[in-house]
Formats: C-alpha cells, structure tokens, sequence
C-alpha cells in the first residue's frame, strides 16, 4: 500500500552534540563520584568549567529543568537524551547560585542559554563544579566518540559525535 510521506521531518541519525560549558574537558571517570565515574547514569564527559554560563549543547526540547535548577535534561533531534549535572552535590543548594533561562517543554538551538551559575558560590557550598554530561539513554546509541580536545568553548566545541539506532 501507497504511503505518503509528504511532510514528514526524517529524524536525524547522528548527532554532533558541543559544549554546554568554556572549560577543562575531564574523562568522567576522573568525576570524584561515584554514580558519574561508574557510568550509572550512562557514559559521557565531564567540563571543569570556567564561566557560569550553560548553554544548550543541541537543538531539541527541554525535557526537565530540576527545581533546584543545578541540572537539565534535553532531548535532541535525533532522539539523544541529555543530563547536564553541575557540580557535585550541589543539590543541596536548593537552587542558590542558579538561574534557569528555560522550562520544561522549551524548544532550543544549540549555543542558547539554558542556565547561569555562581561559579564562586558553588566552590565554597558544594563539592566542585565539575559538571558531567551524560547520555542518559545509552540504549538508543549505535556509537558514542568522545572529542580528544582538552579545552571546550561553549557552544563551539564538538564534543561527542553520536550515531543512534535504527528506530
């Protein structure tokens, strides 16, 4: 039988994903936590960031800003799930020190401002600063490669390169 396709948005099969943070590309397992460190959450990096600015890393929904505002997640095109954590402990902050410039549900492009963050007020309250960004849905992921850069600008640098599954 005939299917119109007329319309129809393809959904990308692989995804540049760049940095939500300017700082030091760290491997996750050098993270001083264990859920990180261990992959629990899933497989990514993690940026020692040098500014409190936090922009969107791809284009695609806002899935979850947390009340305490200290991570996102994000939904790209190609259906690649995103948890942007910073910090360590730094939920017990209760959101001081943070302010969300989107909601759950927001459409974004990559490069655009999702967070700011009180650097200075999250060395003296939390554990660090370093910020994981996790693919949370490891499942949905043929290959995950890992930029080799040490140094990341915000919305600039490429830091992994994703290729998803067949749906």
């Amino acid at each position: 039988m005939f299917k119109k396709w007329f319309g129809k948005k393809e959904k990308p099969t692989h995804e540049d994903v760049v940095a939500p943070l300017t700082g030091t590309i760290k491997p996750l397992e050098e993270v001083p936590d264990p859920v990180f460190s261990q992959k629990m959450m899933g497989d990514g990096i993690a940026i020692e960031p040098t500014e409190g600015e936090v922009v969107a890393p791809v284009n695609g929904e806002v899935v979850q800003v947390f009340p305490t505002k200290h991570a996102v997640g994000l939904r790209s095109e190609a259906g690649v799930e995103l948890l942007i954590h910073v910090g360590l402990e730094t939920v017990s902050m209760n959101g001081e020190g943070f302010t969300a410039h989107v909601a759950a549900g927001d459409r974004v492009k990559a490069g655009q401002r999702l967070l700011t963050v009180d650097l200075d007020l999250v060395k003296q309250k939390a554990k660090s600063t370093v910020t994981p960004i996790i693919v949370t849905n490891g499942d949905a992921v043929a290959s995950l490669q890992k930029t080799s850069e040490t140094k990341a600008t915000k919305g600039e640098t490429v830091i992994f390169h994703i290729e998803t599954k067949n749906a």
